[in-house]
């Protein structure tokens, strides 16, 4: 088979990485045996630590796993949030009373039941905090 040296150039790169498929690999390999100088460069590469490697062995479904961690931490991030303003709004909820046109009372709700209220609020924070954290790992676990 007669194939361009273009084509072979292009099919280097991905030979030299050892992520050719045989079919490719053998088609490189086949020309290198009837091009000299092409195959001398390579040689030199390969003496310099650019040999060719066999691909490498990646547990076959491991994109899928990837995936679905992701698809499951993306889930939990969300429903952090929802509840981190859930638990977070009714204590922090505001209570106005208004006299004579005038505003004579406000304050936030967790003021007038710190038992029941405190620990929804200690709740939000926690679920807050965990958001943060889990959107950070998100963003740095990626490449």
């Amino acid at each position: 088979m007669n194939v361009a040296r273009e084509v072979i150039l292009d099919l280097l790169p991905l030979y030299i990485a050892g992520e050719a498929s045989p079919a490719s690999r053998a088609l490189v390999e086949e020309h290198l045996k009837h091009d000299p100088d092409l195959a001398e460069r390579i040689r030199i590469l390969g003496a310099e630590g650019f040999a060719p490697k066999a691909p490498s062995e990646l547990p076959p479904d491991l994109e899928l796993r990837s995936l679905r961690r992701t698809r499951r931490l993306l889930g939990m991030q969300r429903w952090l949030f929802g509840l981190g303003i859930a638990c977070l709004a009714l204590p922090l909820g505001m209570s106005f009373r208004f006299q004579d046109g005038r505003l004579s009372d406000f304050h936030f709700l967790v003021s007038d039941s710190p038992s029941l209220l405190g620990p929804l609020l200690l709740l939000g924070v926690a679920c807050w905090i965990a958001y943060f954290w889990l959107r950070r790992r998100l963003r740095t676990s990626v490449g």
